[in-house]
């Protein structure tokens, strides 16, 4: 996966919760969480990606982290 592919994900994914944003339902509700952690994941791999690179690594060493990783960072 390229840095490409996952700004397409990312972009993918925004454009998906913001047309359920628009016309929000109960039934959405779900959906928009498990979009929030993607989105997390996606830029989570992505700054590991530019970490790499940026220290002479191969960006391709990045690991998708599991939800509960990226969900419990602190700001």
């Amino acid at each position: 996966m390229t840095d490409e592919d996952i700004l397409a994900r990312i972009n993918a994914l925004v454009d998906e919760e913001t047309v359920l944003r628009e016309h929000e339902t109960p039934d959405d509700v779900e959906r928009l969480a498990t979009i929030e952690v993607a989105l997390d994941q996606c830029w989570d791999l992505l700054r590991q990606r530019r970490a790499l690179r940026e220290f002479g690594r191969d960006p391709a060493d990045a690991k998708l982290r599991k939800s509960d990783v990226v969900e419990n960072y602190e700001q």
